[in-house]
């Protein structure tokens, strides 16, 4: 028996899916990660985990500083 959902419950059930595979992938080691990559493409796991540490610098780069708290400021 198949049940119908709307559009929207299957758009929020898809987006809590790739969440989930996302946070995963993202606390793999960038070695791993690399890896499991490398698996079946044309790239090797070293030319991917090079790939990775250069997105993940390039993203901590733009990743905005929290302002400092008024209690630090005011030290």
């Amino acid at each position: 028996m198949s049940t119908v959902i709307s559009r929207e419950q299957a758009a929020e059930n898809a987006r809590r899916v790739l969440d989930r595979a996302r946070a995963r992938r993202d606390a793999l080691p960038i070695r791993e990660a690399a890896e499991q990559a490398a698996v079946g493409s044309f790239q090797s796991a070293d030319e991917i985990e090079l790939t990775l540490r250069r997105l993940r610098r390039a993203a901590r780069a733009e990743r905005p500083v929290a302002p400092l708290a008024p209690a630090v400021r005011a030290a």
